[in-house]
C-alpha cells in the first residue's frame, strides 16, 4: 500500500512536468549576451540584474534585440521609465536593409507614462502606426504605474495578439501581417536636452514558446480587427458581417440604377475607390448603395480622403425619393477635408464638417482626423437614438421622430422631403461626390 502511494505520487508529479509551463530568460542577469544593438547610439548597460537603457540626444530609436526570432509565444517582463521618456518592447519584428535601410519595423509594446496614459497599447513601429490605442479600452488606462516597477505580459499565438499590464487586460488585437520576429528594446529618441540621461530599465525577462495555446489567457479588453476586409472569429460570434468583401461589387449597386456603375468606382488591392469627377454630386460614377436595408444596426467603415475631398455615408436611404439630379436622400455621415474644402464654412454652425450628420447637427469640435491616414467612422442606430463616431470619439448624438428632430429637419435643406429621416429602414450609401475617396473594412453589425 506504501509502495503503490510513493508510486502514484511520482507519476503525478511526472505528468505534472510533462504539462508545466516551460519558461526560458531572456536575460541572463549578468550581461548582455544574445542581444544585439541597432539603429541608434542610446547606450544599453547591465547593472544590478536590470538592463538599463539611457537616453541619448542626437540619435534616432536604438534598439537591443534578441538574436533568436520568436513566432508564437508568451512573453513576460518587468519595466520601469523615467517620466518624460517613451519606450516600448518590440515583438515580431524585424529589420531587413532593403526597408528603410534596416530601421527596425514592426509591433511595439507601447511604454507611455505621459498623461496620455497610452501603456499597454499596441504600436506598428515604422509601419502602420496605431493599431490598438488606448483610446479602445480606456478603463485600463491606469493599469500603468508610474514611479513603480511594472509587470508586462504580452501574448502572441497565431492572429491574436494580446497584452497586459499588472494583470489587467490592455489589448486584443486580431492580426496577419507578421508571424514571427525578434523582441527588442527601446530607448525612443529625444528632443529634449532635459530628458538626456534618463532611463528606461526591465528585468526578469522570460518567455514560453512550447504550447502556447494551452496557457493562453482569456482577454476580456474589446477586439481590434486590423486585417482588411474580414471578419474575426470573435466578430462572428458576436454578430458582425461583411458589407463589402474588399474584392467584388457583390451586395452594392448604383443607387439610381439596379446593376453597379460602369464607371467612377474601382476596387485595388482590397480598397473601394471613388474616383476623382468634376467635383460635382453624383455626376461621375454616381453613389452607390447596399441591396439591403437596415433598421437598427452598428455600421463600421474605414475611409481615406484625398486633399479637399468630400463625400460621405449615408443611412435611411430611400432610392425612390430622388429620381434626378444629385445625391439620393438619406441622413448623412459627413466626410469632408474641413481645411480645404469651402463646404465646411457653409451651413450652420459646422453642421457641415467632418463626422457631422450633414446640413443638420454639427461634429464635436474635439473630434480626431487625420487626412494622411485611414479613419473610422462608426453610426450606431438603436431605434430612433442614432450616434456618430469618428476614430472612437462620439462626435454626433441625436433622437429621430421627435418634435425637435422634425423642427430640425424643417430648417435645413431636406425640408422639401416629407417625413425625411423618420424611416423604420432604409439602405446604406456611399457618396460620389466628385472627388477621390477610398474606403475599406465596412462592416455592419445588426441590433
Amino acid at each position: 500500500m506504501k509502495k503503490g502511494t510513493v508510486l502514484l505520487t511520482a507519476m503525478l508529479l511526472l505528468c505534472g512536468g510533462l504539462f508545466a509551463q516551460e519558461w526560458t530568460s531572456l536575460f541572463n542577469g549578468k550581461n548582455l549576451k544574445g542581444w544585439k544593438r541597432l539603429n541608434g547610439t542610446a547606450e544599453y548597460k547591465v547593472k544590478d540584474g536590470v538592463i538599463m537603457g539611457i537616453s541619448k540626444m542626437n540619435t534616432p530609436n536604438t534598439f537591443l534585440v534578441t538574436e533568436k526570432n520568436y513566432g508564437d509565444f508568451i512573453l513576460e517582463f518587468d519595466f520601469y521609465v523615467d517620466d518624460g521618456l517613451n519606450s516600448g518592447v518590440q515583438f515580431r519584428s524585424l529589420s531587413f536593409k532593403e526597408y528603410n535601410n534596416g530601421r527596425v519595423h514592426g509591433y511595439q509594446f507601447e511604454i507611455d507614462p505621459s498623461d496620455r496614459k497610452w501603456s499597454g497599447g499596441v504600436y506598428d513601429e515604422a509601419r502602420r502606426g496605431w493599431l490598438y490605442p488606448m483610446t479602445v479600452n480606456p478603463e485600463s488606462k491606469n493599469a500603468f504605474k508610474n514611479g513603480e516597477w511594472n509587470k508586462a505580459r504580452i501574448e502572441a499565438i497565431g492572429n491574436t495578439i494580446a497584452t497586459w499590464i499588472n494583470g489587467i487586460p490592455c489589448t486584443n488585437l486580431w492580426d496577419d501581417m507578421t508571424p514571427e520576429g525578434f523582441i527588442a528594446l527601446q530607448v525612443h529618441a529625444i528632443g529634449d536636452k532635459e530628458l538626456e540621461g534618463k532611463t528606461i530599465k526591465w528585468k526578469n525577462i522570460r518567455i514560453c514558446t512550447a504550447n502556447v495555446a494551452q496557457y493562453r489567457t482569456k482577454s476580456n479588453a474589446p477586439e481590434v480587427n486590423v486585417i482588411p476586409n474580414t471578419i474575426s472569429p470573435a466578430e462572428a460570434a458576436d454578430g458582425w458581417k461583411l458589407l463589402w468583401d474588399g474584392k467584388t461589387t457583390n451586395g452594392w449597386r448604383g443607387a439610381k440604377r439596379s446593376d453597379f456603375p460602369p464607371q467612377g468606382w474601382r476596387i485595388d488591392n482590397g480598397i473601394l475607390k471613388v474616383l476623382k469627377g468634376g467635383g460635382g454630386e453624383s455626376t461621375n460614377g454616381g453613389d452607390i448603395v447596399t441591396a439591403g436595408k437596415y433598421k437598427n444596426f452598428i455600421l463600421k467603415v474605414d475611409f481615406k480622403i484625398t486633399q479637399g475631398a468630400n463625400s460621405g455615408i449615408k443611412y435611411f436611404v430611400d432610392t425612390g425619393l430622388n429620381k434626378g439630379e444629385g445625391s439620393a436622400i438619406g441622413c448623412e455621415f459627413q466626410i469632408l477635408d474641413d481645411e480645404r474644402h469651402p463646404d465646411a464654412k457653409l451651413g450652420v454652425k459646422g453642421n457641415r464638417t467632418i463626422g457631422s450628420l450633414y446640413d443638420l447637427i454639427p461634429a464635436i469640435t474635439s473630434k480626431q482626423f487625420n487626412i494622411n491616414e485611414f479613419n473610422t467612422a462608426v453610426i450606431i442606430v438603436r431605434n430612433n437614438h442614432v450616434e456618430h463616431w469618428l476614430n472612437g470619439i462620439k462626435v454626433v448624438e441625436y433622437e429621430r421622430n421627435s418634435q425637435m428632430w422634425n423642427a430640425l429637419v424643417a430648417c435645413s435643406k431636406y425640408k422639401d422631403w416629407p417625413d425625411f429621416g423618420n424611416a423604420a429602414e432604409g439602405h446604406i450609401l456611399l457618396q460620389d461626390h466628385g472627388d477621390e475617396v477610398w474606403f475599406k473594412n465596412i462592416k455592419i453589425k445588426e441590433l
